[in-house]
């Protein structure tokens, strides 16, 4: 299945972020609420991945469900200090939802073509999404 394309803001500077700019790259998509305990586990190891890679070939990403936040800046508070990937806001739950998502963490995997290859809910195993990776490069 074909990623749903979407276009969203930065959570710390006034750009856009268009996943369809990624093709040729593998995206490691993970939505996000400040609140989530079990993000707050995800989150941490996808911090020290992301800063390992090689961001010519692959691309991580979070996006913030600000409609799942209980106060946007909660959000923000969060990725100043504990992220230095790439954020963006969700427009509420939009792309939350066109992305199927169930709950907090959701780790989606997209192939160089656009496809996503597997998406993980909040109880996958951090080895299960890193051999997926894995499996891509």
């Amino acid at each position: 299945m074909r990623a749903p394309d979407f276009c969203l803001p930065y959570i710390d500077r006034d750009q856009y972020y268009q996943l369809s700019d990624q093709r040729g790259k593998i995206v490691v998509l993970t939505f996000w609420a400040s609140w989530c305990p079990d993000c707050s586990n995800d989150l941490p190891l996808k911090e020290r991945l992301y800063q390992s890679i090689d961001q010519t070939k692959m691309s991580f990403i979070t996006i913030n469900v600000v409609g799942r936040e209980r106060d946007p800046n909660e959000g923000i508070r969060y990725y100043q200090k504990f992220l230095s990937q790439p954020t963006l806001i969700d427009h509420g739950i939009d792309v939350y939802r066109k992305y199927n998502c169930l709950g907090v963490p959701t780790t989606v995997i997209i192939d160089q073509q656009g496809y996503i290859i597997k998406q993980f809910t909040d109880q996958a195993k951090p080895l299960d999404i890193m051999e997926t990776i894995g499996e891509l490069i």
